[in-house]
């Protein structure tokens, strides 16, 4: 697999698509990172990890609406691709609909949203959109 985010992304878009309530990815540090962004921000309901395997997985439990059933994430969108990175300053990291949603950054201090890079006054390379 070339790239993994991108994996975790397809599989989060296409469990939201498929009306399911929990969705299991397989583990690395990088994606539970970006896991426990997804929870503090409240696009997904839970999250567990799980160490079984050589690599673990990662049980995420998807959060809806309880009466339009609608979910919480409407668009996951790779920004950083192995083949073309994509670095931004502090004072250049964008804004996902003027400050609704989200753009998960990696920085030296960790994997961090885009509002938190920018108070931290560091920058670094965007990983996804999240709105």
């Amino acid at each position: 697999m070339t790239d993994p985010i991108a994996d975790y992304l397809t599989r989060l878009r296409n469990a939201i698509k498929a009306s399911h309530r929990i969705v299991e990815i397989p583990a690395s540090n990088i994606k539970k990172e970006i896991t426990k962004v997804l929870h503090d921000k409240g696009y997904i309901q839970n999250y567990k990890f799980e160490e079984n395997g050589p690599q673990g997985t990662i049980k995420i439990a998807l959060k809806y609406n309880p009466t339009t059933k609608q979910n919480a994430i409407v668009s996951l969108k790779r920004v950083s691709t192995p083949g073309l990175r994509k670095y931004a300053k502090h004072n250049e990291l964008p804004r996902v609909i003027n400050g609704l949603g989200i753009a998960v950054v990696s920085t030296s201090k960790g994997v961090m949203t885009d509002k938190e890079a920018r108070t931290e006054g560091i920058g670094g390379e965007v990983l996804c959109y999240v709105y």
